[in-house]
C-alpha cells in the first residue's frame, strides 16, 4: 500500500506518499481500506518532530478515517467484511489502509457520504468528551469556543445549540463569524479586533461562560479564568498559544471554578472506546437527522498531504480538510 511517510521532521515537505508495507489486524482489531482521512493540527505537530505517536501505533500522521472493512482480526464480533465506517485513529489515517480497534469504528451515519464521514470521528469525540462529558454543558448555559470556525468549533457550535445552550464564538475574521452565525452561534467575537473577555461580559450582563471550550492554552489562560462565570469549567484542549501561563488561583476559588487539560490521542483504548460509544449514542442521531452536520472546507488527494498542511496553517479555511485515496 502507499501511506505518507515522514523520513525526517520539517515543514509540509517532510510529507512524503511512498509504498510501505500492509497493516495486519490483530486481536480486537479491523482492517479499512480508507477513502478518506482529515487534516488536524496534531498531524502538523507530528509532521515537525513535536508530537510522536503513542508506542506501538502507526507511524504514519492522520487521527481520523473513513472507508470500507476489508478483514476482521480475533475476536471482533459486530462488524462484517464490506461496511462502510468511519474510526478514531491514534495514527495511520494519511494511508490507503489501517487498522483500527473495533471499539473506535463507527458506522457512516445517515445521510452522510462515505468521504465527508471521514470529517467525523476526532471533532465529535473531542467536543462531547470534553464539553458533555468532562464540563457537563448543560441547557441555559453558555459555552465559548475559541476557533469558532475550526473543524472542532464548527462541530461545538452544532452541539450546544442542539443540548439548549447559548454559544459564543472567537474567530479571526468577518467572514469567518459569519459562517459560525449560519451554524447557530449567538455571540460572534473577532479576536483581532475586540477583547473577548469585555464582550463576552457584555453579551451576558458580566455573568461570563459556564464553559470554554479552549485551543489555545498557555495564551489564554488567565483571560479564560476571568472570562468564566461562578461555577464554570474550562476546558484545555490545545497549545497554539504555550505551555506554560501563569494561573490566579485565587481567582479560580472565588468562582469555584474548575480546569481540565486533556487529550484524546494518548488515553486507553477503553476510555476511547467508551467516548466513541457515547458520540454514537447522542451524536450520531443529531447528524442522521441534520440537526448537526459535517463542515467540509475543501478535498485534496492524499498524496498532496503537504499543500493540505500548508492550507492549514494558513488558517483561511472553515471546518474540516479532508485528504482522499480516490480523489
Amino acid at each position: 500500500m502507499y501511506a505518507i511517510t515522514i523520513p525526517e521532521p520539517g515543514g509540509p515537505e517532510a510529507l512524503v506518499w511512498a509504498e510501505v508495507p500492509d497493516p495486519v489486524p490483530g486481536e480486537g482489531e479491523v482492517l479499512v481500506e480508507v477513502v478518506a482521512s482529515a487534516v488536524n493540527r496534531a498531524d502538523l505537530l507530528q509532521r515537525q518532530g513535536f508530537y510522536d505517536p503513542p508506542a506501538g501505533s502507526s507511524a504514519y500522521p492522520g487521527l481520523e478515517c473513513s472507508g470500507r472493512i476489508a478483514a476482521l482480526g480475533p475476536g471482533v464480533s459486530g462488524w462484517s467484511v464490506g461496511d462502510e465506517v468511519c474510526a478514531l485513529l491514534t495514527g495511520g489515517g494519511y494511508a490507503e489502509k489501517v487498522v483500527v480497534p473495533a471499539g473506535q469504528l463507527l458506522p457512516v451515519p445517515g445521510g452522510v457520504d462515505l468521504v465527508t464521514a471521514a470529517s467525523l470521528p476526532e471533532s465529535t469525540s473531542t467536543v462531547w468528551s470534553n464539553v458533555f462529558m468532562i464540563a457537563h454543558l448543560r441547557p441555559g448555559e453558555t459555552l465559548l469556543l475559541h476557533g469558532g470556525a475550526s473543524g472542532i468549533g464548527t462541530m461545538a457550535v452544532q452541539l450546544a445549540k442542539a443540548v439548549g445552550a447559548r454559544v459564543a464564538v472567537t474567530a479571526g475574521s468577518p467572514q469567518k463569524l459569519a459562517r459560525c452565525a449560519e451554524l447557530g452561534a449567538d455571540i460572534l467575537i473577532d479576536y483581532r479586533e475586540q477583547d473577548f473577555v469585555q464582550e463576552l461580559r457584555k453579551a451576558t450582563d458580566g455573568t461570563g461562560a459556564d464553559v470554554i471550550l479552549d485551543i489555545i492554552g498557555a495564551k489564554y489562560l488567565d483571560r479564560n479564568v476571568k472570562a468564566l462565570a461562578v461555577n464554570g469549567r474550562l476546558a484545555v484542549i490545545g497549545m497554539q498559544g504555550g505551555v506554560k501561563g501563569e494561573l490566579n488561583l485565587s481567582a479560580l476559588m472565588r468562582k469555584r471554578a474548575a480546569i481540565t487539560a486533556t487529550t484524546l490521542r494518548a488515553r486507553p483504548l477503553g476510555e476511547k472506546a467508551a467516548i466513541v460509544a457515547a458520540v454514537r449514542e447522542h451524536v450520531w442521531p443529531l447528524i442522521s437527522t441534520g440537526r448537526v452536520r459535517p463542515v467540509v472546507d475543501r478535498v485534496m488527494p492524499m498524496a498532496e498531504a503537504a499543500q493540505a498542511h500548508r492550507a492549514l496553517d494558513a488558517g483561511d479555511h472553515v471546518g474540516k480538510i479532508l485528504l482522499t485515496t480516490t480523489a
